[in-house]
């Protein structure tokens, strides 16, 4: 049975069944070998089965968006722009039925895809205005008579391979600029998310007006499509988020496939939040608890490591402990619960593997539990070093390993001694002395007396190191995903030199 043929207080029938893929303006079978069964990670209960899609039906989607391309890019500016308004009204109107979605299919607690919503409602009418920020530019020329003219033109087809912990907004802030800015795409999402991260979407802007072929999603295994859709000659670009693994393998096929592409990779993360002996404890407990526990851990930006001077070590641990311990766990659907499933079975043992590991290390528990299905409670633990697997691997789950040290030079010794760098975080009441220590931070990220999971549609969101390549937002994704076309004009004869 499908979700739209179930009941979210009462009803819910968001463009009718999802188990199918989105090619070319309409829905199809895919013709892959098998099919994938998209959970609810908190009941377990079966929301959709989708027949995946074969390497033929990843060339229709790529076609399609190729053909598609060329006209669009030729429309106006307020065209495009009109698409993404209608698309953000759409999105006001159908909100409980989007946020209901997020909540079943990623396991979202009620509060995390609320954000998730504002998050996307807010990209869409802030890419709305990209149409108009593709700037060319004229430049001054050495030559007599010459001038240089630099166009800014669509880059093509643009391939989006989206996660599943935010999949709504980790797919939208690229396919919504590259919409924007003349492209087409062509979108793999998560197969644990394949509503949410791609034929929600496609639905949504089908109704916003969006000619067809634009926008495809294709669902399907990556060992059998995967390689496939990052080398697809169609598309020169393609924008990735996920783990540093596949990232590495993405990236590699995209510099040595058949075609060279660009490539934008948000990798992964294991964010520091240094609280200095100076902080305002009250306000850094609780913006580690947030940063940590929202969506339980599963963020690329979630707070992964708490390092604390050690003249305040004691009384943060105290706080931290008190507020983590009155977190409400369990039922995503309620609006007080902060504590929901994880996202699968495989994450679940990763954890498990993760916390023993600590334990080995000589990490000591401060407050635990056990899984409840895939819901665990904070776990926090003290005593961790910064060589400890706590402190050098993403957890991606609610566990929070709290780190001492003795000086501000420690400090960033520790922040800087892993192969991540995405986002980062630092407390202390002498905002000077806190940029002066972001300034010394390996990371694309770091914020001042704030958690380290922000992200905003006008700034550029991306990192270092082994966290990735390129940044989203701003007018650093215009320039992802768009291409410079150099035209000279030579308006008088030229003398040559021969």
């Amino acid at each position: 049975m499908n979700a739209s043929d179930t009941s979210l207080n009462g009803s819910i029938a968001l463009y009718g069944d999802f188990d199918k893929q989105y090619i070319s303006g309409r829905s199809r079978y895919g013709n892959g070998n098998g099919e994938i069964r998209d959970l609810d990670p908190y009941t377990s209960a079966v929301l959709t089965e989708i027949p995946v899609a074969s390497r033929s039906d990843v060339d229709d989607a790529f076609q399609a968006a190729h053909t598609a391309q060329v006209e669009w890019a030729r429309t106006s500016a307020a065209e495009r722009a009109g698409v993404l308004l209608r698309a953000a009204t759409i999105m006001e109107r159908r909100k409980e039925e989007i946020v209901g979605w997020l909540i079943r299919e990623s396991g979202s607690t009620r509060i995390k895809a609320t954000l998730e919503w504002q998050a996307v409602y807010a990209m869409m009418t802030q890419f709305a205005g990209y149409p108009y920020q593709a700037k060319g530019e004229i430049l001054p020329a050495d030559v007599p008579g010459k001038e240089h003219r630099v166009y800014r033109r669509p880059i093509g087809v643009v391939s989006v391979i989206s996660p599943w912990n935010w999949p709504l907004h980790l797919t939208t802030r690229s396919i919504a600029p590259a919409l924007a800015l003349g492209n087409a795409v062509v979108v793999k999402p998560a197969s644990e998310t394949p509503v949410t991260g791609g034929l929600l979407l496609a639905r949504l802007f089908e109704e916003a007006g969006l000619p067809p072929g634009l926008l495809n999603v294709v669902i399907g295994n990556s060992s059998e499509i995967g390689d496939h859709f990052v080398t697809h000659p169609l598309s020169p670009f393609v924008s990735f988020t996920g783990s540093t693994p596949v990232g590495r393998h993405v990236g590699s096929l995209a510099m040595t496939g058949p075609t060279l592409k660009r490539a934008a990779l948000e990798l992964g993360g294991n964010a520091p939040l240094v609280v200095l002996e100076d902080a305002d404890l009250e306000l850094a407990v609780h913006a580690a608890i947030v940063g940590k526990f929202l969506h339980q851990g599963q963020i690329c930006v979630a707070t992964n490591r708490i390092m604390v001077h050690r003249s305040i070590h004691d009384s943060f641990v105290e706080a931290f402990v008190a507020r983590a311990s009155a977190l409400k766990v369990g039922n995503p659907n309620d609006a007080d619960t902060v504590i929901g499933p994880v996202i699968s079975q495989r994450q679940a043992d990763a954890l498990k593997r993760l916390l023993a590991r600590g334990l080995e290390q000589g990490a000591k528990p401060v407050l635990g539990g056990q899984f409840n299905g895939l819901v665990l409670p904070p776990q926090v633990l003290t005593g961790v070093q910064p060589e400890h697997e706590l402190a050098q691997q993403e957890s991606f789950g609610p566990i929070a390993p709290i780190l001492r040290f003795n000086t501000e030079e420690e400090a960033l010794e520790a922040v800087n001694g892993t192969e991540f760098g995405l986002s980062s975080a630092v407390f202390t009441r002498d905002l000077e002395r806190g940029a002066r220590f972001a300034s010394h931070v390996e990371a694309g990220m770091t914020h001042i007396n704030d958690f380290t999971a922000n992200d905003y549609p006008n700034t550029p969101f991306g990192g270092e190191k082994n966290s990735g390549l390129g940044r989203f937002g701003g007018q650093w994704i215009i320039d992802e995903m768009t291409r410079t076309h150099w035209v000279s004009v030579q308006h008088a004869p030229r003398t040559y030199p021969f």
